[in-house]
């Protein structure tokens, strides 16, 4: 007698559409391989080493003042406190929704251009244009206006000086972590669709597939800041 077979993918995916029908976790039915190959929410912290960490809440983009705020923490331990590398950590947070939030700041220069950001954003270059590439990632002595802005201050030498060091990628480099809210994501593509940036679906894949290297997604950026501190990475607010 031929006994036919049942595809393991078939037999799968009617228990879990059984369970889901009977109001079950779907989760109870999954490989434990593949769970133990998903990362977990919180495995972002592992990336955050040293003995000093602090974890820098800036919900506002503040033409990148948070971003300084973070340089000045890890510059003064090395300078004052002689810290050598990996002694030290820092997290900066990505999420918010409008122009002035720091979420925009979590993607590359790609989906600045696409969805005009810089002008989502209030954020012009020096000959006032607005930025079409993400100027927080790697900015130039050519950006340095942006913190005269926010100091509400003329523009002078040690800012330009400052500049190139406070960008994401020379944070990265120096032993900061930076989190992006899975939430405030979700809402911020119904946002831009409603501002006509196209459909929230696709706009939120296009800007999955294009986060800044390095940059890690957490569930609720309220959560993360919880479980940081519990894990006794300080809370800094900016």
């Amino acid at each position: 007698m031929n006994v036919k077979k049942t595809p393991r993918r078939g037999f799968l995916g009617r228990m879990i559409g059984a369970a889901a029908a009977a109001g079950l976790p779907i989760t109870h039915f999954g490989s434990s391989v593949a769970a133990q190959q998903q990362p977990g929410p919180d495995d972002w912290m592992k990336e955050v080493r040293g003995t000093h960490r602090s974890l820098f809440d800036f919900p506002r983009h503040s033409n990148g003042f948070g971003l300084l705020h973070i340089a000045n923490y890890l510059g003064t331990y090395s300078a004052a406190y002689k810290t050598g590398p990996g002694q030290v950590g820092a997290v900066g947070t990505f999420y918010g929704m409008g122009g002035a939030a720091s979420i925009s700041m979590a993607f590359n220069d790609a989906m600045w251009a696409k969805y005009a950001l810089g002008d989502y954003a209030g954020l012009k270059d020096a000959s006032g244009k607005p930025y079409t590439r993400n100027v927080f990632h790697r900015p130039t002595r050519a950006d340095a206006h942006l913190l005269a802005q926010a100091l509400q201050s003329p523009n002078f030498a040690m800012l330009g000086d400052a500049i190139p060091g406070i960008g994401i990628e020379s944070l990265q480099k120096m032993g900061t972590k930076f989190i992006l809210c899975n939430n405030a994501l979700q809402g911020w593509a119904l946002e831009l669709e409603a501002r006509g940036k196209g459909k929230a679906p696709a706009i939120e894949a296009d800007l999955r597939a294009n986060l800044l290297p390095g940059v890690t997604i957490v569930p609720a950026m309220v959560i993360a800041i919880e479980k940081a501190q519990a894990a006794g990475i300080a809370y800094n607010r900016q």
